[in-house]
């Protein structure tokens, strides 16, 4: 073979290989990996440890250190903000929950992309509360929906569309109440009213997403079953055309479920609802309280069809532990719990923490044993932590 035959057939067979590796690339599926929390809190004894100086300034950071690196993991991270944050004290807990800007900073901070703001707390700084809590999430570059300055940004930006990584998402929010403190104009709070949810689903079709997010604050309190309501519900807003529900409101955790949607040309698609994430962070000492879920899930693209499906979906139970220090000083964290129960970091737990984080480990998961979903053990390796580098030893009272 002469030499200038000898290049042409290698320059066809490295083309082939090129031609190859495009059609080999073509046919993976794009992936996009979404991660939700539960209810995000602020209690008083939560303000009070993030004080540093009195009703001055305030470090919420401490409270995410544990959970970061899994938030960071996701693509876009989202989570549900019930409190409001009315930028000035006094700040306080429950019934009506004024917590400082501080806290969305630290949310931010620590890889949160969006939060959701209808919630039964909507109202509870009035009207100057509502307003002033979405520009401080707008000036931290959250993503955010459920609440409105006015009609006229409601109609302007919602539903709200997201592009992340080549995927087009809709997000939609809806509260069942707040709490009998009613919406001041000309303030906007989205209430659960079924036939305006099933036009803001139509409304968001037009759009052409890849999948329509819908948010919900519902249930019933302390409950570990969904309602009949919230079920009927949940059906309803899939058959008007949603991919996944995620709720939140009755601070404890609630089951997962998938379900089969018949679509116009004949096939099926899955679908899924998580009916409550429980707490994400808190105060709150009821049974079953003192923790809740991170969530995650990916959507896949077919890259020839563009069609869209749910894709691998994994929870991550999560325990609220409240570290005390010598002089008796609080720290409220996110506990990631597979990544320290078996005692293999010392975060200065008594013994009395560990049994009660065991405990709560233990009713998450067989409470979601027959749920359709399955747990993804966090390890210290990706929390970047090891035994060799444990937290100053104090003592948890």
């Amino acid at each position: 073979m002469s030499k200038h035959l000898y290049k042409k057939y290698f320059f066809l067979w490295l083309m082939s290989l090129s031609s190859l590796t495009v059609f080999a690339q073509d046919t993976i599926p794009q992936k996009l990996k979404l991660l939700f929390v539960g209810d995000i809190m602020g209690h008083k004894p939560q303000i009070k440890s993030a004080e540093i100086t009195p009703n001055k300034m305030y470090d919420y950071l401490p409270c995410f250190q544990y959970v970061r690196p899994i938030i960071e993991q996701a693509d876009f991270a989202v989570g549900n903000l019930e409190v409001t944050l009315p930028g000035k004290a006094p700040y306080q807990g429950y019934p009506r929950f004024r917590s400082p800007d501080e806290l969305a900073v630290a949310l931010r901070n620590s890889g949160f992309d969006m939060l959701v703001t209808a919630n039964n707390h909507s109202n509870d700084s009035g009207k100057k509360g509502v307003i002033h809590t979405l520009e401080v999430l707008q000036e931290n570059g959250f993503y955010h929906t459920g609440t409105f300055k006015n009609q006229v940004n409601r109609d302007l930006y919602y539903p709200l569309i997201v592009y992340r990584n080549g995927f087009k998402l809709a997000f939609l929010n809806y509260t069942y109440d707040t709490n009998g403190l009613k919406t001041q104009a000309p303030t906007v709070v989205n209430l659960i009213e079924p036939t305006q949810i099933q036009k803001d689903i139509q409304a968001a079709q037009k759009m052409k997403p890849d999948a329509i997010i819908v948010l919900m604050h519902w249930g019933l309190e302390y409950r570990l079953k969904e309602s009949p309501v919230q079920k009927k519900l949940a059906k309803q807003i899939f058959a008007w055309g949603a991919d996944l529900v995620i709720g939140s409101h009755p601070h404890v955790v609630e089951p997962i479920r998938t379900m089969q949607v018949p679509q116009k040309d004949g096939s099926t698609k899955e679908v899924l609802v998580t009916y409550s994430l429980g707490n994400f962070i808190s105060n709150q000492n009821k049974p079953n309280t003192d923790g809740g879920l991170v969530f995650e899930i990916s959507l896949e693209k077919d890259p020839i069809s563009k069609k869209v499906k749910l894709g691998e979906h994994h929870f991550i139970p999560i325990w609220r532990y409240i570290h005390k220090d010598k002089v008796g000083k609080r720290t409220y964290h996110a506990l990631p719990i597979a990544a320290f129960e078996h005692g293999d970091y010392d975060l200065g737990m008594s013994e009395k923490d560990k049994k009660e984080m065991k405990k709560y480990a233990q009713h998450v998961r067989k409470l979601l044993a027959e749920s359709d979903s399955t747990e993804r053990k966090i390890t210290l390796t990706e929390l970047k932590l090891s035994s060799a580098t444990p937290v100053q030893k104090t003592e948890s009272k």
